[in-house]
């Protein structure tokens, strides 16, 4: 009687299943997945955020708390946003001193592609209780336009 290694066939469509995203997104370019299937495959990107739009602007909430808000560094280029900073860590705890150690610690990086053309000139952004908050002006050609509809008559 055959046996089966379900590790192995589980492994296996998570494999076809990375494949598949990949050339989902190939379009996009390499970053747009950077997460894998399945948790432990891929690093956790940090800060997490949240992106969100109106009319006018888009909004970006990013979960940063601890960082020093005077390492944060913001850019918008070319339809991306890219938050740089630095999270420090406890400096009096070595590394032989832990039994657990979940919260991270350094500098990090993290670029959002935005799904609309901005204005880079119209970005303000505030640190307000470990939440970094942006928001960024949609450019004139991203913005809904009314149109009359003339009754012929």
């Amino acid at each position: 009687m055959p046996t089966t290694n379900p590790w192995g066939d589980l492994d296996a469509l998570r494999q076809e299943i990375d494949r598949t995203f990949r050339t989902f997104s190939s379009d996009r370019g390499p970053q747009h997945w950077r997460v894998a299937f399945l948790p432990g495959h891929g690093a956790r990107q940090y800060p997490l955020v949240n992106l969100s739009e109106d009319e006018g602007n888009l909004y970006v909430e990013a979960l940063a708390p601890g960082v020093d808000p005077k390492s944060l560094e913001l850019s918008v280029l070319q339809g991306t946003l890219t938050i740089k900073g630095e999270k420090p860590g406890l400096a009096q705890v070595t590394a032989d001193a832990y039994h657990r150690n979940e919260r991270a610690a350094g500098r990090f990086t993290r670029t959002i592609e935005l799904p609309v053309q901005v204005d880079a000139g119209k970005v303000q952004a505030d640190y307000r209780n470990g939440l970094l908050l942006v928001t960024i002006a949609k450019s004139e050609a991203a913005k809904p336009k009314q149109i009359q509809v003339n009754v012929a008559g």
